[in-house]
């Protein structure tokens, strides 16, 4: 008896899956479950535990037809399709799996919530009433991404060259992915200033989009710690840190695994559908900025939020000694 997960992506997304994920594991103790992701995603599960993790790439037919092959031929039981588009639907419909758990009220979902599902929540509200509908215990709002010992070894080497002592640090990611630069704050730097001031040492987290931005800002303070790390490392971390400050990004969901608040600054985004998980009570958001007719708000409005505000919301909760 077998039991197949589904998520392909986005890295956010794939990050904030890992508390259900957990969740299913635990709910089928006797049966084996393999997730199926696509490769860019497949080593946030390296060391995970009694997980299989299996990967084929997304986009083309031909990808398409060579998932639905290895799906039939393994004979699955149960499929959760934490996906949900078009596409892992079709999958789901023709692969001849008896139970079929999904988000939607309608084919090929034999097991899914009762009210119907137009983005009105978070995702992680509604994928817990999925779970919930299959009979399976709905998981904490936590993401977990475990780290294999070398590579935690990796990141207690990072720190001692770099003389971070433990809380006596933060972690930050003033980027995001090259097609969202909207979604970028302007006042790390200001922010990094005063927080270094007080004390604090500052690491610039990042991917292949960060490396210009922050090479600019570690000329002038802080650590660059630009795709030094994988996203399970970069939990680890984050973990040692007093706190972090991103943008909305797949740092920021990286970052809430490591169970240490998660100052985030949301702008053209919908905080409350897309926020890390347990981190609601520390958004920072443009709440005076009106939605656009796509129902986003417009940079403009991250572009108001003042140093000043962040570092009073970090002050409230302690954390400035």
């Amino acid at each position: 008896m077998s039991v197949l997960i589904i998520k392909q992506g986005a890295l956010g997304d794939v990050i904030m899956a890992t508390a259900l994920i957990d969740a299913i594991v635990r709910g089928h103790p006797e049966s084996s479950v393999c997730l199926l992701t696509t490769p860019p995603f497949a080593g946030l599960f390296t060391a995970w535990p009694g997980l299989e993790v299996v990967s084929f790439p997304r986009k083309g037919w031909r990808a398409v037809a060579s998932t639905l092959r290895w799906m039939r031929a393994r004979r699955f039981r149960r499929v959760y399709d934490l996906q949900g588009n078009d596409r892992t639907a079709l999958l789901c419909a023709l692969s001849g799996i008896p139970e079929r758990v999904g988000s939607h009220r309608r084919f090929p979902y034999n097991l899914h919530p009762a009210t119907r599902w137009d983005a009105q929540s978070h995702v992680f509200l509604r994928l817990n009433a999925v779970l919930d509908a299959a009979g399976i215990t709905p998981a904490a709002p936590r993401p977990r991404l475990p780290c294999a010992a070398a590579a935690r070894d990796e990141v207690e080497a990072f720190m001692q060259t770099h003389a971070l002592e433990r809380t006596g640090f933060v972690v930050m990611h003033a980027g995001a992915s090259r097609t969202r630069q909207d979604k970028c704050w302007p006042g790390f730097e200001a922010l990094a200033q005063t927080l270094q001031a007080a004390g604090l040492a500052i690491v610039w987290l990042g991917g292949a989009d960060d490396v210009e931005r922050n090479a600019a800002l570690a000329a002038t303070l802080g650590i660059d710690a630009t795709g030094r790390f994988s996203i399970p490392q970069l939990a680890a971390l984050a973990s040692h840190a007093r706190f972090a400050v991103t943008n909305d990004s797949g740092p920021m969901h990286a970052c809430a695994a490591a169970g240490v608040p998660v100052f985030a600054l949301f702008g053209p985004s919908d905080w409350r559908r897309n926020h890390a998980l347990g981190q609601a009570d520390n958004v920072i958001a443009g709440v005076e900025c009106l939605p656009d007719l796509y129902g986003l708000r417009t940079s403009d409005c991250l572009a108001r939020i003042t140093p000043e505000q962040v570092l009073t919301m970090i002050r409230a909760r302690g954390l400035l000694g």
